[in-house]
């Protein structure tokens, strides 16, 4: 499963740090890169596409890749007070990538919005708020478009690149 972390925030006074790459991947220790709450991706698109936010702001989206368990959440309602403060609890370290090149990001935040494995399997109805097949990169890489059926073509979540795929549909 997945906790995402989409962030309005005011860009005034950005360093050139944090707006020198639309693309972060912090790996606090990589000797624990396969557990839980352990490497952050973080997106910065409107500095490459300045429209996706109102000028002066800028647009982040950070997420942990398929390591967040959904048993943290099994069970728990959304909107209650022990969901709001597990969402803020589990997106700490979603703050916490961010602020290796935005260091007062949480002071910037105009528009903040958790995404848990809750809010995926409601809104993307996708199970126990995951995407995709479990695949290792250990193992085997994510099947391509091609199939054996000439001029067929597969897509979707389950086939490269397709991850991303519930995420925009």
């Amino acid at each position: 499963s997945f906790v995402h972390l989409h962030l309005g925030i005011r860009s005034d006074g950005l360093s050139e740090q944090a707006l020198s790459s639309i693309h972060h991947i912090v790996v606090p220790e990589w000797e624990k890169l396969t557990q839980p709450q352990s490497a952050a991706f973080v997106s910065v698109p409107s500095l490459l596409d300045p429209s996706l936010a109102p000028e002066g702001r800028a647009v982040i989206h950070a997420y942990l890749p398929a390591t967040e368990p959904y048993e943290v959440w099994e069970g728990l309602t959304r909107g209650s007070a022990e969901y709001e403060r597990l969402k803020a609890e589990r997106a700490a370290p979603l703050y916490a990538a961010i602020e290796r090149f935005i260091p007062d990001v949480r002071a910037r935040v105009d528009v903040e919005l958790v995404g848990s494995p809750l809010t995926h399997e409601r809104f993307l109805r996708r199970h126990r708020g995951t995407y995709g097949p479990e695949l290792s990169a250990a193992d085997s890489a994510f099947p391509g478009a091609r199939t054996a059926v000439d001029g067929l073509l597969t897509c979707g979540d389950s086939c490269w690149p397709g991850i991303g795929v519930p995420a925009v549909a």
